[in-house]
């Protein structure tokens, strides 16, 4: 008995193990040419160039939302309509820009991909310094 659940076990093994991963939903970005701002009061700028990945099927829409890692502040963001591709431009939307009053902080973009109905689909996310 327990030799055969040894080898079920291993067949088991084997064939998980040659199962390959769905890609992972990945964004990345640069800050473009936004004004540079360290007053601790932001601008509204256009939206920096996101390059994606992994983009989960059915996704319709795309919502971004930039946050200050190093202080609790909400720089905003957009939803943007999506119809495939691998980039979101400059200019999709815009938001309120990385402002750092003492020194640099990190910021990072959540990417939520979303269905026609409006459920989440998968999430992405980015850090970057700013200044």
């Amino acid at each position: 008995m327990f030799q055969n659940l040894g080898r079920a076990a291993i067949a088991m093994l084997f064939v998980c193990s040659t199962v390959v991963p769905a890609s992972a939903f990945g964004v990345s970005f640069t800050w473009g040419n936004i004004p540079r701002c360290t007053t601790g009061n932001p601008k509204t700028v256009a939206s920096p160039n996101f390059s994606l990945s992994g983009v989960p099927k059915g996704t319709v829409k795309l919502r971004f939302a930039l946050k200050d890692l190093n202080a609790p502040y909400n720089h905003g963001g957009g939803t943007v309509a999506y119809s495939g591709g691998s980039r979101v431009p400059s200019g999709a939307f815009t938001y309120k820009s990385p402002c750092p009053p003492n020194g640099t902080h990190t910021y990072q973009w959540t990417v939520t991909a979303l269905d026609a109905g409006g459920k989440t689909l998968g999430k992405a996310t980015a850090k970057r310094p700013y200044p």
